[in-house]
């Protein structure tokens, strides 16, 4: 509700901004509602950005997310190429709002010298994560099906094929860089926060990381007649390091 967005920043007058807002979901929520995805996150996106800019925000860090970059791209994937072509299918409403974000950080820098930017983190998790099975990114999905394979004594059972692969963050190592963010770097254009592309797990390996970690001696069984989504989204975070050489990531398996 932009009204409701326009009295918030009136009522607190921040001088920063995080903007983490989104209608987010896994694969199957995205192929079901693509409309939704588009329609909702402009809105969000708009109402944040505009009043930010009416109330005089000095900074605002946006989050975008790696699956709005092109379906038929090279890898690794940087910075310059959210606009090289369409994103994926499955999720094409929600990649199209988030890229506007791109757009009108240049927009609102150019035409009145607002300082927004975005960055772009690979797969978050951690602790207070959203674990429905239904609406859950893969990580959580997991350790909620582990868990109830668990108390039932079954087998566990993973959606598609257990090859894509994905790079995963730690929500605590993501908190930092976005602090760092905010006090530290000044390019209008976005920033890719992410492990290295030599920390990439596939899904097979991240079940059995958590069947580990919780213990469960049970049967992992792939269910190749659900979708796989796309089979990498690999980044690059060479312009992170450049600015952040020493910056110590937590390892996955840890």
């Amino acid at each position: 509700s932009s009204s409701e967005t326009k009295a918030l920043f009136e009522r607190h007058k921040p001088t920063h901004v995080i903007h983490l807002a989104a209608m987010v979901g896994g694969l199957f929520k995205n192929l079901r509602s693509n409309l939704d995805f588009w329609r909702t996150n402009i809105h969000i996106n708009d109402n944040v950005l505009h009043s930010a800019h009416e109330s005089g925000v000095q900074k605002v860090v946006s989050c975008l997310s790696t699956c709005i970059f092109p379906d038929k791209t090279t890898y690794p994937i940087d910075e310059t190429m959210i606009h090289n072509g369409p994103p994926h299918s499955s999720n094409f409403g929600y990649s199209y709002a988030k890229r506007m974000i791109d757009v009108q950080n240049r927009g609102y820098s150019e035409q009145h010298g607002r300082h927004f930017t975005a960055v772009i983190p690979t797969n978050v998790f951690g602790p207070h994560d959203n674990f429905n099975i239904e609406d859950g990114h893969v990580l959580p999905g997991l350790i909620h099906k582990v868990y109830l394979a668990k108390q039932s004594g079954s087998a566990l059972t993973v959606w598609g094929t257990g090859k894509p692969r994905r790079q995963f963050i730690y929500s605590l190592d993501l908190a930092r860089l976005f602090l760092w963010v905010l006090r530290e770097y000044d390019e209008v254009e976005p920033i890719i926060l992410s492990v290295g592309e030599e920390d990439e797990v596939s899904i097979r390996e991240a079940a059995e990381a958590i069947a580990e970690a919780m213990e469960f001696g049970g049967e992992l069984v792939f269910d190749t007649t659900k979708s796989d989504g796309q089979f990498k989204k690999t980044a690059s975070n060479a312009k992170l390091r450049r600015y952040l050489p020493g910056f110590q990531f937590t390892p996955f398996r840890e």
